[in-house]
């Protein structure tokens, strides 16, 4: 099908148009005539004057004569003709311009078509041969790619290599999938392959890459904390999840907004290490929790990093095993990998004064990393935070939908009684973990670190005899950095500068992170309390049937 150039626009009045040299003249109204139009003109308007006044003369002297209008002789009837075509004529000359106009339009567009058909018709644009599709596979690829290809799928060339071997991030990626393709015998079609960028991502994020998965961020907000405005990204597929905690942001708003402290800021790591007995495990346990030891410990952990710096090991004792939780801030970075170089550094320095000691393991659990544990729930993990509002009454009834008692009275029977029939750990909250992982992912946070992160516990009471609503969560394990990691990749680093938390701050290092923290907590405390809310007043199926109920096809949209 051919595809319309956009026309030219048309020259301004009284500016003449200038045509390009050697262009064909565009057909004119007046070629038609056989005489110049002027001529022409002028030949119709002198027999139109000379018949006119012949036959005014002749109507005048039948007029004195007394002779009939009907009786006529052959040059009457001549002039009447010619006065008659000669009027044509001339009233048709009033509108000769816009005929002309109308001439010239078609035979442009005419010309147009003619020119399209005959024209060569524009390439479509190149489909890559490796996005996983029957049709673009037909496409017969490069021999040397058809090479790597084969190799592959027969495993003579690990998958692995491809980047290294290639150089080629991208090239990589869509070799790997074509191998996976012929392989499976899947096209994957809905998994995008192009549009992302693969170097991005080597060595840091992800391996052996075949596309990459697409997710919608929302927003909530304006969350007011701390007497600051921020627009939270969600990233999500959960309905209602985001306009439930947009409205959670609203009633903080309107109240006055929220508060939030950060009570602890450092992240563990407990290596694992076996002596012969339990009294030479326990030796090592008194030297580490000892004062006087700490600035020796301390001056070896922090020779890895200039923004790790330990702040205290606590150990704990199975048989002759010795678990050794280390902690230390780590500036704005999340700081796992900071904290484990650390951590080595100072078994190394034990080594010599233990020389009977036989490390299992890095991580002994005890950390504890990903893992829901009491020792995270008492002890802290990462950033731990108390936020907090009150809801006043009138927002409670507008905004909220429900009242302050029956929110209290839910909360004791739901998220703390109920939690506790449970057996939660750490689980005192209506759904503190979907805003956690939805921001963790939206910026580019580890969403298996929502485990502990998550651990939540929330508290309602009435205030001001009865009338207002305080609300608070206290979330003592955010594991949240914004640098390193997934912070780096574009889209998450969009959401992280949204926030006003990009990369590191240099001025005060780990501030970012701990802003972060508070923001995480913040929108934790709306979600609760719009959740609680719905929850109250009977509108969660309502809600979840309206807004979660997709009718759509999505495998249809996706192919």
């Amino acid at each position: 099908m051919d595809v319309r150039r956009r026309m030219a626009p048309p020259p301004a009045v009284g500016v003449p148009h200038r045509k390009a040299a050697g262009a064909p003249r565009a057909l004119q109204a007046g070629d038609a005539l056989p005489l110049p139009i002027r001529h022409t003109n002028l030949i119709f308007s002198a027999l139109f004057a000379v018949s006119l006044a012949y036959l005014m003369r002749r109507w005048r002297a039948k007029i004195r004569s007394s002779i009939p209008f009907h009786v006529v002789n052959l040059t009457e009837i001549l002039a009447t003709f010619v006065l008659v075509a000669s009027l044509i004529y001339l009233l048709s000359f009033f509108g000769i311009a816009f005929v002309q106009s109308i001439v010239s339009s078609t035979d442009e567009d005419e010309d147009f078509l003619v020119a399209s058909s005959t024209a060569k018709a524009p390439a479509p644009p190149t489909q890559c041969g490796l996005l996983g599709s029957a049709d673009a596979v037909s496409e017969k690829m490069p021999e040397e790619d058809e090479e790597i290809v084969a190799g592959v799928v027969a495993g003579k060339i690990p998958s692995y290599v491809l980047e290294t071997k290639l150089g080629d991030c991208r090239r990589a990626a869509g070799l790997r999938r074509e191998a996976l393709r012929r392989i499976t015998g899947r096209q994957i079609e809905g998994l995008p392959l192009d549009g992302f960028d693969y170097a991005s991502i080597l060595g840091q994020c992800c391996e052996l890459p075949v596309g990459y998965v697409q997710l919608p961020v929302g927003i909530a907000g304006p969350l007011l904390l701390d007497g600051q405005r921020f627009y939270v990204p969600m990233a999500t597929t959960e309905g209602c999840l985001v306009a439930s905690t947009n409205r959670g942001c609203k009633a903080i708003a309107e109240s006055g907004g929220a508060t939030s402290v950060v009570l602890r800021d450092a992240m563990t790591r407990a290596p694992v290490a076996r002596f012969p007995t339990a009294r030479r495990a326990a030796g090592l346990k008194a030297f580490l929790e000892d004062p006087a030891n700490f600035d020796t410990l301390s001056v070896v952990f922090n020779r890895s990093s200039r923004f790790g710096r330990l702040q205290g090991v606590k150990c704990a004792m199975a048989g002759r095993n010795i678990y050794m939780r280390f902690s230390c801030s780590t500036g704005d970075a999340m700081g796992m990998n900071m904290i484990s170089k650390g951590v080595q550094n100072v078994l190394d320095y034990l080594q010599d004064d233990f020389p009977d000691m036989d490390v299992i393991s890095i991580s002994g659990n005890f950390c504890s990393d990903k893992k829901s544990a009491a020792v995270n729930w008492i002890e802290g993990r990462g950033k731990s935070v108390v936020c907090e509002a009150v809801i006043k009454e009138e927002i409670v009834k507008k905004v909220l939908k429900t009242n302050v008692q029956s929110l209290v009275e839910l909360n004791v029977i739901k998220n703390l009684a109920g939690s506790a029939v449970a057996g939660a750990l750490g689980g005192f909250n209506a759904h503190a973990s979907n805003i956690v992982s939805a921001i963790f992912i939206a910026t580019g946070q580890d969403p298996a670190q929502n485990v502990e992160s998550s651990q939540c516990m929330t508290m309602l009471e009435a205030i001001n005899d009865g009338r207002d609503l305080h609300i608070s969560v206290t979330m003592p394990s955010i594991e949240v950095g914004t640098v390193g990691g997934g912070t780096q990749l574009a889209s998450q680093s969009a959401c992280l500068d949204l926030l006003g938390v990009k990369g590191a701050n240099r001025k005060s290092p780990g501030t970012n992170a701990r802003i972060l923290a508070t923001v995480v907590a913040g929108g934790v405390l709306a979600g609760e309390l719009s959740l609680l809310s719905a929850l109250a007043a009977g509108q969660l199926v309502k809600s979840h049937m309206k807004y979660n109920r997709s009718s759509r096809d999505m495998s249809k949209v996706a192919s």
